[in-house]
């Protein structure tokens, strides 16, 4: 006579795991066991451009130079029309190479600057991020590419309560 095969873990054995397997996430990893991950640097972070109310004093904080031509290499996409301001998608993309910033611009924002990206080596600057838009505006995305500025531009509405 043979025994009959158990059917597999019972309820109280797999509870019993998964107990121990999230006591085992959860406890507190030792100091050497921490990933380590470079401190932010403030060269990192453009805050003075942030702080820029203008285009060409976002762009000279950034950049260094006050304008950046416009280009057919460079797109963005953002609706024409918006009924909140709130999330506005836009999209940026460039067909340059060795792209290493990309900026973000809402020319009638209280602060001009929308966001900015360190795009590394190898990498395509295709980037898609929703803004703020205060009211209807330019937004303005502007692309450096082996040291030269390149500039593209698309005017959104931002109408209220979906009137207008």
């Amino acid at each position: 006579m043979t025994t009959p095969q158990s059917p597999g873990p019972n309820r109280r054995q797999v509870l019993s795991a998964a107990a121990v397997g999230a006591a085992a996430l959860l406890a507190p990893q030792s100091a050497s066991a921490a990933p380590t991950v470079a401190p932010p640097t403030t060269a990192l972070y453009p805050e003075a451009a942030f702080q820029r109310r203008s285009e060409s004093g976002t762009l000279t904080s950034l950049y260094g130079v006050a304008t950046a031509p416009r280009s057919s290499e460079v797109r963005i996409t953002a609706p024409e029309i918006v009924v909140n301001g709130a999330e506005v998608p836009v999209a940026v993309d460039a067909n340059l190479p060795d792209v290493t910033s990309v900026a973000v611009l809402a020319l009638l924002n209280p602060y001009t600057l929308a966001c900015a990206y360190q795009v590394p080596p190898g990498t395509g600057p295709a980037i898609s991020s929703r803004i703020k838009l205060a009211q209807s505006t330019s937004v303005v995305t502007v692309v450096r590419s082996r040291g030269a500025l390149a500039r593209a531009a698309q005017n959104v509405k931002v109408t209220l309560g979906g009137c207008g």
